[in-house]
């Protein structure tokens, strides 16, 4: 039988990652939560809105039981690090399996000077001052103690500049001038460290790196891990990032109990670090794939769309259209496969020259896909083929789609419009 697993909150980079390793396994069915409009509207078709802020803790657990039990939902995996520590503190309250370690961990890894003060005898953690006045060299680098995405973390030239933006609430450590990583890690049910993975962070954007790249794991990396993996209780996927100082040497940043939304550099050689932890949380025995090539990533934002207009039908165009310069058109192709799954009846309109069967044939463009075919004359208007209102009309041609407008009355698509079309919410 399938699992419903509500990931939360849905909005994030993280829940992001999380929906795409999940989205295609056959044994589990995806549900969201949100307490606020975001881009979880666009991929979960399963959304459930209207959940508390989490720092309004006990309303939040009260408010996800009820969807519990009204979904039957049989997991919640958190994607935020402020829901981890909620869920792992309410664990046993909770009417599901909470999918994250045990609350000493997602407590000490939220805080990053809890983290430091664990590992403080560890050649690993970074140099850290007590308050302004016991800083003995600038520049230094100040964060929040609780915080992600870089989110107040800045470079501290001198006293006076620290004196301004240091608190209680923040951590003054030794400045690392060198370059940024990232280390997964997966941790299976008996607490051994069976994955380690290195990889860059060449570019970020509000503390997601965008740009990562694969890394053979020096030994020192693989230390460390096996040294945080001893003090603290994990299950499942987690990570910690690490940047070197002058020096050369690795020095601690944070850890995290969760999935980082850079995971997926894993997942396409072989580790689905989501899918593995929800199966570790299962019970099950799981082993490890790894194709080992080299791989990078570059992440960058996407568009996604949501027009007011309900159609039923589609009329499209051929050339230029569903293929262009002699070959296939993916993104229109993606488009027709979706709205026939959706239940859509598509309508092939063309004013082709040559043999269109044959030419449908050599791009591989099955005649099935479609539920009429017409080919008119050079000299005809494809407006008086088209008998639907709740339709739409497709073509790269402005005058055609002028035509059509004006005499039916329906939206006109022009092909770098397809994208609006486009859904990119889970299909299972």
């Amino acid at each position: 039988m399938k699992k419903n697993v509500l990931i939360f909150p849905a909005g994030t980079e993280i829940a992001s990652e999380i929906f795409n390793a999940l989205k295609y396994a056959k044994d589990i069915s995806l549900y969201g939560g949100a307490s606020t409009d975001d881009h979880a509207e666009f991929i979960f078709s399963r959304l459930i809105k209207g959940f508390p802020y989490i720092n309004e803790e006990r309303a939040f657990v009260d408010y996800l039981n009820t969807v519990i039990a009204a979904n039957k939902i049989d997991c919640v995996y958190p994607a935020h690090d402020s829901v981890s520590v909620v869920l792992s503190k309410y664990r046993e309250e909770i009417g599901a399996q909470v999918i994250i370690a045990d609350y000493r961990t997602t407590s000490v890894c939220r805080s990053k000077k809890a983290t430091y003060e664990l590992f403080a005898d560890r050649g690993f953690v970074p140099k850290t001052y007590e308050d302004v006045e016991t800083v003995d060299s600038y520049p230094v680098f100040i964060k929040p103690c609780v915080g992600q995405g870089s989110v107040g973390a800045k470079v501290i030239r001198d006293k006076q500049e620290l004196l301004v933006n240091y608190d209680e609430n923040s951590v003054i450590c030794e400045y690392l001038q060198g370059a940024e990583y990232t280390v997964d890690c997966f941790t299976d049910g008996k607490g051994d460290l069976l994955v380690t993975k290195l990889r860059t962070r060449d570019r970020t954007k509000a503390g997601i790196s965008t740009r990562s790249r694969e890394l053979s794991v020096p030994d020192e990396v693989k230390e460390i891990a096996n040294i945080i993996n001893h003090e603290l209780t994990f299950k499942g996927a987690w990570f910690f990032q690490l940047k070197k100082n002058a020096e050369g040497r690795y020095k601690l940043l944070e850890i995290s109990p969760r999935i980082p939304g850079t995971m997926g550099v894993s997942r396409n050689m072989g580790i689905n670090f989501p899918l593995l932890t929800l199966y570790v949380f299962w019970g099950m025995d799981i082993s490890v794939l790894d194709n080992n090539y080299g791989i990078l990533v570059d992440r960058a934002f996407y568009n996604a769309y949501r027009i007011d207009y309900d159609y039923e039908y589609i009329y499209i165009d051929f050339d230029d259209t569903l293929t262009i310069n002699g070959k296939v058109n993916p993104e229109a192709m993606r488009f027709l496969y979706q709205a026939r799954n959706g239940g859509k009846k598509i309508m092939l309109l063309s004013r082709h020259d040559g043999d269109l069967d044959v030419d449908m044939k050599k791009a591989a463009i099955p005649k099935e896909l479609f539920d009429k075919i017409t080919v008119i004359d050079r000299g005809d208007k494809k407006h008086r083929y088209i008998e639907k209102k709740n339709a739409i009309f497709i073509d790269d041609s402005f005058s055609e789609r002028r035509d059509v407008h004006e005499n039916c009355g329906i939206p006109v698509f022009d092909v770098d419009m397809i994208e609006a079309l486009i859904e990119w919410k889970d299909i299972v």
